[in-house]
């Protein structure tokens, strides 16, 4: 059992009891006496008094002692929370974590006409698959998009979110850490990685085994039986790594033939009515989800870039404090290249940052080359083209510069320049005059790299 898992527990218990969700005040309590910090610890995090917060956890604690009809204090929360849960993995109809969550409510009192639970009615069934959600350990800096994901959802109650950026940004710890925020807002919590995709079929197959409904026979009445769930109850999906179903060496967002009904599924979220919203995580962008006019559109985008803040390198052994944000600088914010690299600096400067930098070099490691190379080999030969004459500027360039040194049709030119802005690879600057540049770690890698510069497709 993790602090998540603690924290919707709780929720339930005192929501059962009190009709009221916990607030932040009691999250920051629960959360940090799991993590065994002292009110003190607690209240200067948060920047509340001690006794303001011992109060809230005094309440609190007497509140989950009346739901579980033993003793709750701070000094045994955790270990009664873990027993419980031990307790509970014994007991086939209720499951406390991160797996499957059903009300106990609703369990007690089974339809006696079908074994199955009809999620239709007007049940308060309770369902939350996060099996393949990650577990947050650090958040950083996301409060504004935080707040936009709210609004689209709970105020414009948008049907269709997309999150992308290049890999490293933070996406998939984005859309969780609002889950965790906002978990019992909706009745069914789904999430599904797309890292091993399965053809549209079994996926609402899948998600109706975990409504408890029986799959009919065919997509168009499992279809039926999937958006009744989304129109009476108000549920959210997680869809993480989009990307993997469309198809490597042709233009970003084209679907593999085996998952094209995933195009057409998309269209019906936004165009049937429901109350339910779907989030889709993708390092590139798709057709469907890019629009024009925000007033018409059931669709919003959030498209996020890297951090820039010396909070992220906090923990990872590297000294020199007052240099990080050069080293950030140098590598975009980008969380992932900055873990690779900072283990690197780590073994051979002794995690002296400042000698790391004063080598004046935008080092690649080892994992980032391996990274690369497959960026590079899911490009389409126009985009592997653009990339290789764009590589060889060091400022940004405008559109005619770079057409210019290029052997491609206007055509083949303006689908691959888009495929590379839908991919995150290039950055459009609006200026006095619109200039295009090559992101800076993959520029490197590209400038570098024996392969590529022998245009070894």
């Amino acid at each position: 059992m993790d602090v998540n898992e603690a924290l919707q527990f709780a929720d339930q218990l005192v929501f059962e009891h009190t009709g009221k969700h916990l607030d932040g005040i009691q999250k920051a309590v629960v959360e940090g006496t799991w993590q065994r910090d002292t009110y003190e610890d607690i209240a200067k995090k948060y920047n509340l008094t001690e006794k303001h917060l011992s109060d809230v956890g005094y309440k609190l604690w007497s509140l989950l002692s009346e739901s579980l009809g033993e003793d709750i204090k701070k000094t045994n929360f955790r270990s009664t929370f873990e027993r419980l849960n031990i307790e509970s993995s014994q007991n086939p109809n209720i499951c406390i974590g991160n797996n499957y969550y059903y009300s106990s409510q609703t369990l007690n009192q089974p339809n006696k006409e079908d074994d199955k639970i009809n999620i239709n009615t007007e049940s308060k069934l309770s369902v939350y698959d996060l099996t393949l959600a990650p577990e947050i350990i650090k958040f950083y800096q996301r409060g504004t998009e935080l707040e936009k994901l709210s609004d689209w959802i709970f105020k414009q109650n948008t049907r269709l979110i997309s999150v992308s950026g290049l890999y490293g940004t933070g996406k998939t710890t984005l859309v969780k850490k609002f889950i965790d925020l906002n978990l019992h807002e909706f009745v069914v919590v789904i999430w599904r990685s797309l890292k091993y995709p399965q053809p549209l079929d079994l996926f609402i197959s899948d998600l109706l085994n975990v409504c408890q409904q029986e799959p009919q026979a065919t997509l168009d009445k499992r279809l039926k039986q999937l958006f009744d769930i989304l129109a009476n109850q108000k549920c959210l999906i997680i869809l993480d790594n989009l990307q993997n179903i469309f198809i490597p060496g042709k233009f970003a967002g084209q679907y593999k033939v085996e998952y094209q009904d995933y195009q057409n599924f998309f269209t019906m979220i936004t165009e049937v009515k429901h109350q339910s919203h779907v989030i889709v995580i993708s390092q590139e962008q798709c057709p469907e989800m890019e629009c024009l006019d925000d007033e018409l559109c059931p669709i919003k985008s959030l498209e996020l870039s890297g951090l820039y803040n010396v909070d992220i390198l906090q923990n990872r052994g590297l000294k020199n404090e007052n240099t990080w944000l050069n080293l950030i600088d140098l590598y975009a914010g980008n969380l992932i290249d900055l873990k690779s690299v900072s283990i690197l600096i780590n073994k051979n400067y002794d995690g002296q940052v400042a000698d790391f930098l004063a080598e004046n070099t935008l080092h690649i490691t080892n994992q980032m080359q391996s990274r690369f190379r497959d960026v590079f080999n899911h490009l389409s030969l126009q985009e592997k083209e653009i990339v290789l004459h764009l590589s060889k500027f060091d400022i940004p360039i405008t559109r005619d510069c770079l057409k210019e040194g290029l052997n491609l049709s206007v055509v083949d030119f303006n689908n691959g320049l888009q495929s590379l802005q839908q991919r995150y690879l290039v950055t459009k600057i609006r200026n006095n005059t619109i200039l295009f540049q090559l992101y800076s770690v993959f520029k490197e890698y590209v400038k570098n790299s024996s392969k590529v510069d022998n245009h070894q497709f």
